[in-house]
């Protein structure tokens, strides 16, 4: 059975490698890219909470800090989608994660705990909105009571913020991911093989685990539900690219054009819901003031929509743009 996306991303991440790459490629702290990614160590991310329900992270991992065995954990959660309480979350694993150590005795003389980096990855199309700060979601109090609420950053790292000229520069596992998750061409896949193949050569398992991976991932591109044959290894894959480039280039193309008529229609939709507004707001107030027209204009969908069911009972233009 051909593994799926997510449990394939995960394996990647099991590697010490690609932990290593995403510190010293995307986090441009020089304490952190100055640590002994030799230490690195791969913690169980399955717990056991207080309430007996057993919770589970992505990717735990930690590093030693220094020659007294102190390590830094790493929690890695990877997003496809936007969680508006994704700050929450992390608060949670990062009690779990406490919880679990102070259970086992594994803390630091005197009973402190280590300390812990939480990132979440992500690598979804839409723009990430969510709040990095925990103390952003939570209501604002006078400042006694402030200095009780709980507190916790995490670090985003997002994909949509790295073009593929930024990460083709980069001798980097995780940039060779994000490239073959967003390709700007299906001739940059092929790129990227050939580096990985370079990147590879003296580490089979990794390898193995990058072709499961690339597997899973042109299964999502494959057009017409074809069925792709299992992949033993990256030539196999770069292959089998080669043979199909043109095929591929062609559901790219139309892959383009569909999203480029979907956004088209709804520019399309939009702009007729604005004359209407202008229209109705004519018919009812008199001529309109530029100010108001360009405010239409600049509008979002939804608040158009909103203005013409103001229309409707207002008693003044203003009403209807308060």
């Amino acid at each position: 059975m051909t593994p799926s996306h997510d449990s394939a991303y995960k394996k990647l991440f099991s590697s010490p490698e690609l932990v290593r790459d995403l510190v010293m490629g995307f986090i441009p702290d020089p304490w952190l890219q100055s640590l002994d990614f030799g230490t690195l160590e791969k913690i169980p991310g399955d717990y056991i909470s207080d309430d007996d329900r057993q919770r589970r992270n992505d990717v735990v991992w930690r590093v030693q800090v220094d020659e007294d065995w102190l390590y830094l954990y790493i929690i890695i959660e990877f997003q496809r989608t936007v969680d508006p309480f994704m700050a929450v979350r992390m608060q949670v694993y990062l009690g779990l994660l406490y919880q679990d150590l102070i259970r086992r005795h594994d803390y630091l003389p005197g009973k402190r705990l280590p300390p812990v980096l939480p990132i979440v990855l992500y690598n979804g199309d839409s723009t990430w909105t969510a709040a990095t700060d925990i103390q952003e979601l939570i209501v604002g109090l006078p400042e006694f009571a402030a200095r009780y609420q709980p507190s916790l950053k995490y670090l985003l790292i997002d994909e949509n913020s790295y073009n593929d000229a930024e990460l083709a520069a980069k001798t980097n596992l995780l940039a060779a991911v994000m490239r073959f998750e967003r390709p700007k061409d299906p001739d940059s896949l092929v790129e990227v093989i050939d580096a990985l193949i370079l990147w590879l050569e003296h580490k089979p398992e990794l390898k193995r685990t990058f072709t499961i991976w690339i597997g899973a991932v042109l299964a999502r591109y494959n057009q017409k539900g074809q069925v792709l044959a299992k992949f033993n290894d990256l030539e196999e894959i770069k292959m089998t690219l080669a043979d199909r480039i043109e095929s591929w280039k062609l559901a790219f193309k139309e892959e383009g054009l569909r999203e480029g008529r979907q956004e088209g229609r709804q520019e399309g939709r939009q702009e007729g819901e604005g004359l209407a507004l202008q229209l109705q707001l004519s018919k009812r107030f008199g001529s309109l003031p530029h100010e108001y027209i360009a405010k239409i204009g600049a509008a979002s969908k939804e608040q158009i929509e909103l203005w013409l069911i103001r229309v409707l009972d207002a008693d003044s233009l203003e009403s209807v743009f308060r």
